[in-house]
């Protein structure tokens, strides 16, 4: 399962237009007699976040520490910016401009259909009075403490000095994400790394007909205004990441796209964030495709929280979900840890799966977040049981323990005892049934040694294999 890093620790600093996008929803039924167009009774109004201000939430909803810096109005729609903002735990620093109206979108919204947008803005001019030295400053004071910068670009003008910006924060040793508009790139010359999408990249670059002229273009670019990396979101065909060290090309994970408002600003929020906790670029980029596939199926400008990810991640699984070996084990368990979860462990043969087996690992499961069942290969079955057992091989006992709600991953062992296994994962709790003295338990040394807990569960009485052999007339030992 794709790992989702723990964000906690992570910083990131946004700079770029901010705006506020307000939603007006309502039932329609009938045409108006003045015009072709149908009569909106609006119902209620919905107010997020835009632009650069969409990038800050996306980060802020993740636990990102997050800094905003922006340009608002002096007016209502600024004051509801700046409101929104601190709800959301966002750290803005906004200047407001006396003569510049908030930027804000109306979208009408009607059975999740958008009507119509109206967009109420002005370009920050050059004669736009607002104070540019205080943004700067304000840029400047978050610097030190963010672990990635994003400069959002919706070509408004808060971002005219973006080459000052980044140069910057390439000094102070910060990787700086652009997401860019217009056509002349060569103002983002020395980013960490720029993100458009295949449109915008077509309109500087030139049309490009397959594949290889994609990748020949984007190095191109990217060595003519000396980017480290270059990512094109590509829609139904997923993102391309360029490197120096190659590419990474990766498919599209939406199931269904309802609405693709926000999603560039999704993806840019993840690359910072996955980058500020610690993750490699082509590691952050398979975030921000998982992202990006969760955003697009709803509606307007919208996040994504850590559990839509790892939902998302666990979706993604092939058909041998929750069969792991140690190795690929270990490292969910540390992720989940990461997250401050406990995972819990148990093993055994579980030959012949009976209703005293499910609701022993309902039981285990219900001690912590994850469960983990550790599963006796065919020949330790046959050491501890005798040359007529297992039953089942071991493959079909696991794919069976894969099956159950309660059981998250399952693992093999080949030695007579789990305990080396049990070491090397150290459990939070450890779950064993029967009449078993806690200390009598394989690795319980280990997983007390760790912090960790060692529980006795009671197995239900029954049921058990030998019984059900005995029933079919064979019988066998334990």
């Amino acid at each position: 399962m794709q790992r989702i890093p723990c964000f906690e620790s992570a910083r990131v600093l946004v700079v770029g237009d901010v705006m506020l996008d307000r939603y007006w929803h309502g039932d329609t039924g009938r045409i108006s007699p003045e015009a072709p167009v149908p009569v909106v009774r609006i119902g209620r109004e919905e107010l997020r976040m835009g632009g650069a201000g969409n990038v800050a939430l996306n980060l802020a909803r993740l636990g990102v520490a997050t800094t905003l810096v922006g340009v608002i109005g002096d007016d209502e729609a600024g004051r509801i910016t700046a409101r929104l903002c601190t709800e959301a735990g966002i750290d803005a620093h906004l200047v407001r401009s006396g003569d510049h109206p908030t930027i804000a979108k109306l979208r009408v919204i009607s059975r999740n259909q958008q009507l119509i947008r109206l967009d109420f803005e002005e370009g920050l001019g050059e004669a736009t009075a607002f104070d540019r030295r205080a943004l700067r400053q304000s840029f400047d004071a978050a610097l030190s403490d963010a672990g990635a910068v994003i400069c959002s670009d919706y070509g408004k003008g808060t971002l005219a000095g973006v080459a000052d910006l980044i140069a910057a924060a390439r000094a102070a040793g910060k990787p700086v994400l652009v997401d860019p508009k217009g056509t002349d790139w060569s103002r983002y010359r020395g980013a960490s790394l720029i993100t458009p999408n295949l449109s915008e990249f077509e309109a500087v670059v030139g049309e490009v007909a397959d594949d290889a002229a994609l990748a020949a273009r984007a190095h191109e670019l990217r060595r003519d205004i000396e980017l480290e990396a270059l990512l094109v979101t590509r829609s139904e065909r997923g993102m391309s990441l360029f490197e120096g060290d190659g590419d990474t090309h990766l498919p599209a994970q939406a199931q269904e796209v309802f609405d693709v408002t926000g999603a560039g600003d999704t993806v840019i929020a993840l690359l910072a964030a996955g980058l500020a906790a610690g993750q490699t670029l082509p590691e952050a980029a398979q975030l921000a495709n998982l992202g990006a596939g969760v955003v697009v199926a709803k509606l307007g400008t919208a996040t994504v929280s850590v559990a839509e990810l790892r939902r998302a991640a666990r979706a993604r699984h092939t058909s041998d979900i929750g069969i792991l070996d140690e190795d690929g084990l270990l490292a969910h368990m540390e992720e989940a840890r990461a997250h401050g979860e406990r995972v819990v462990m148990t093993n055994g043969c579980f030959d012949l799966l009976h209703p005293g087996h499910v609701r022993y690992l309902e039981a285990a499961r219900e001690l912590g977040d994850w469960l983990v069942v550790a599963v006796n290969d065919d020949d330790s079955v046959r050491r501890l049981k005798g040359d007529d057992r297992p039953v089942n091989p071991l493959r079909h006992r696991m794919e069976v323990l894969r099956g159950l709600t309660a059981v998250d991953w399952v693992v093999p062992f080949s030695e007579d005892t789990p305990e080396r296994l049990i070491c090397k994962l150290r459990p939070d709790v450890l779950v064993k049934g029967g009449d078993y003295a806690p200390d009598e338990i394989a690795g319980a040394g280990c997983v007390r040694e760790a912090g960790g807990e060692v529980r006795v569960l009671d197995f239900v009485d029954g049921y058990s294999t030998t019984d059900i052999l005995a029933r079919l007339g064979t019988r066998r030992d334990g």
